[in-house]
């Protein structure tokens, strides 16, 4: 199971990203937890300077905006 944390502070843009992750993991049959971080001081301590940012299994693999959709398949998969 891979872990996935999704970084920002509630914004429309971070709800989506979380949207975007789920039906990713469920298109490509991944099993995930996924995490909401909306701490400021959690999410600069993740490195994240522009919301909404993911980390997959620990590694930062996106900040700002909303993330490629074949991109996060990519991440998911790796």
């Amino acid at each position: 199971m891979k872990t996935v944390k999704v970084y920002g502070p509630g914004c429309k843009r971070c709800d989506t990203t979380e949207a975007m992750v789920r039906d990713a993991a469920a298109k490509l049959g991944i099993a995930i937890d996924v995490e909401k971080v909306t701490d400021p001081r959690a999410i600069a301590m993740a490195g994240v300077m522009s919301t909404p940012g993911i980390s997959v299994d620990g590694k930062l693999v996106h900040a700002g905006g909303l993330p490629d959709a074949a991109k996060l398949e990519t991440w998911l998969t790796a």
